[in-house]
């Protein structure tokens, strides 16, 4: 079985914000899958379904990005997911719009929301999927709770549907081969 959890703040005021990113590609997966987000469990909306032949979670955290451990935590215990099959997308201020970049494991990198996970989980080592969302022009807090300008969310969207097949080649073939395939991907 697999985690797939994308990473955000509850509310429509944070809805399509730079830092919603992981909220935006799990709707997306949950639409490509016909999986229903319908539950409240584990301290977030899930929904379950299949993708590539496996049994996997969908699971947006209700915790604001900076406990989104606790909810993770939560469902990986329950399910008795190994961290190789937890994958985690959310924003990366280092990533130009329409930039995506696969890793099996590495640090926060300045990310509350995966500082808190690793805490949780008590290790790095755990898939993820970083989406590029630029570098802030005004503070970093402004920048990743804005929303896009009009041009950057439609690059952006461009990029939704290869990290949603990025998540099916991760669990179908492994990271290393989803890595070789979308890593420099870039939308024009």
């Amino acid at each position: 079985m697999y985690l797939i959890v994308g990473l955000g703040n509850p509310g429509v005021e944070y809805a399509h914000t730079r830092h919603n990113v992981g909220f935006d590609i799990i709707d997306l997966i949950a639409e490509k899958y016909n999986i229903r987000m319908n539950r409240i469990k584990f301290k977030g909306t899930c929904g379950d379904g299949l993708i590539g032949g496996e049994k996997i979670l969908l699971l947006k955290p209700s915790t604001y990005m900076n406990l989104s451990g606790e909810s993770l935590v939560e469902a990986a215990n329950f399910y008795k997911i190994p961290r190789e099959n937890i994958i985690v997308i959310y924003d990366d201020v280092s990533l130009e719009v329409g930039r995506m970049r696969i890793r099996p494991e590495g640090s926060a990198g300045g990310h509350n929301g995966i500082k808190n996970i690793i805490l949780h989980l008590s290790s790095e080592m755990f898939p993820r999927i970083k989406v590029g969302v630029g570098q802030p022009k005004d503070g970093l807090i402004p920048h990743v709770l804005g929303r896009f300008p009009k041009e950057e969310r439609e690059t952006l969207e461009k990029l939704f549907p290869a990290a949603a097949d990025a998540v099916e080649a991760i669990i179908k073939y492994g990271v290393t081969e989803a890595m070789n395939k979308y890593n420099g991907f870039k939308t024009n």
